[in-house]
């Protein structure tokens, strides 16, 4: 008995020691990063040769989502104060959960999988994946972080909302002050307590983690900023090449407090630079681009810091249908709208009319095959990548292997 009861604890000892720290990164960001991706889509993975080996990482023998041995989550999304957490050993439904049951993973991606799928195939150590992010935020109030200090007027919003005029300005604009004040850096807090919250019970994430393992911080991976990009109030000045420089700004501040705040001073950070529209978005998808990439290029963050490109992985097939489509909403307004120079100018179409015009225009203008590659590989709007699954393997996966490449110059 006293042999065997040695035994065990020397097995014990041994298993400690060559135990490794749990590698723990964090993605955060606004919809894109809840991931609007439907599993429906993976199909559309498939065909295409240079994505096929891809989708068989993310399924199972049987066809069914990979789930992961050696990857586990903890997501927090929600609405408002209705905030909830999923925890379990990562695979597909991960992502946007908007109604959805919050009670078990969904039947959407986000960056999130493919993330997990690279990190464990890449490291020897246990994965630990949180996640925190909400749809419809922004950075320079909802993500503001401390060290940027309190939400400061724009010169459009300091010449124009005392006013109380015109579009979109608040009526009132004293209790929009207090609204703001109240609202600024909200999800910015709500993002740091949950990371510490797992940080400081890593088990309950990790059923199989041990305290004398130990965890470390590898990285960290941003993906947000579409409601900043389409703000004109924050950041007025269509065209202008500085339009976006508040931005550059308060992503620097975030990257440094968020490193203060989990205390870990050099982190990997890795930016996911807005994608949306592929290579023929406009001028100012474009110029907000740069200003996503400019903190990635400030010395303070050589080789701590990278911008990753998104719009490589735009499914221009998909973009060109959804142009399309958007043609085909068009003429279904102009019609009900009896707009000037279309057939139903004078009023004259019935209901039945205008819908059989409409399905004629949009059978001349949407072939049948690509009918059939929407359904193959779209379920959302453009500003979330129209929901392809294969846009968002392709984000994660990059993802994971900037920040993999961020850890290896962080090796001394």
């Amino acid at each position: 008995m006293k042999s065997a009861f040695i035994l065990s604890t020397l097995i014990a000892l041994v298993f400690s020691a060559q135990a490794k720290p749990l590698k723990v990164f964090i993605l955060a960001g606004q919809s894109n990063m809840e991931g609007p991706a439907s599993i429906a889509t993976f199909d559309y993975i498939g065909d295409d040769p240079v994505t096929a080996p891809l989708l068989k990482k993310m399924r199972g023998a049987d066809g069914s989502p990979a789930v992961c041995d050696g990857a586990w989550i903890s997501y927090l999304t929600g609405a408002g104060e209705k905030n909830f957490e999923l925890n379990g050993k990562l695979t597909a439904g991960y992502g946007s959960m908007w109604g959805q049951d919050s009670t078990k993973p969904g039947k959407n991606i986000g960056p999130e999988f493919t993330f997990g799928l690279t990190m464990d195939a890449a490291l020897d150590e246990p994965v630990l994946i949180i996640k925190t992010a909400w749809g419809g935020k922004n950075l320079h109030t909802d993500f503001r972080p401390p060290s940027a200090g309190p939400y400061e007027l724009s010169s459009f919003q300091k010449e124009n909302y005392p006013k109380q005029t015109g579009h979109g300005i608040p009526k009132d604009f004293e209790k929009w002050k207090a609204d703001k004040a109240k609202e600024t850096g909200v999800y910015y807090r709500l993002m740091i307590e949950h990371v510490k919250k797992v940080l400081a019970d890593p088990k309950r994430v990790y059923p199989q983690y041990d305290a004398a393992q130990g965890f470390e911080v590898a990285g960290f991976a941003w993906l947000q900023g579409w409601n900043d990009m389409v703000d004109g109030h924050v950041y007025p000045g269509h065209n202008k090449p500085d339009r976006f420089a508040l931005y550059s700004d308060l992503l620097a501040h975030f990257i440094r407090d968020v490193r203060k705040d989990i205390n870990a001073p050099k982190m990997p950070f890795v930016i996911g630079v807005m994608g949306v529209g592929g290579a023929k978005a406009g001028a100012d998808v474009v110029a907000f681009r740069e200003a996503m990439t400019a903190p990635s290029l400030l010395p303070e963050f050589a080789g701590n810091v990278a911008a990753v490109p998104t719009a490589p992985f735009w499914s221009d097939e998909l973009g060109a249908i959804e142009d399309k489509r958007g043609k085909v909403s068009q003429m279904r307004y102009f019609l009900d709208s009896k707009h000037k120079d279309h057939p139903n100018a004078d009023g004259h179409m019935t209901d039945g009319e205008k819908q059989e015009y409409v399905k004629s225009f949009e059978a001349k203008l949407i072939s049948p095959a690509e009918v059939a590659a929407w359904k193959r590989g779209a379920s959302s709007a453009g500003y979330h990548y129209l929901g392809c699954a294969k846009t968002f393997a392709l984000m994660g996966k990059a993802f994971a292997e900037a920040t993999l490449d961020l850890m290896k110059q962080k090796r001394p």
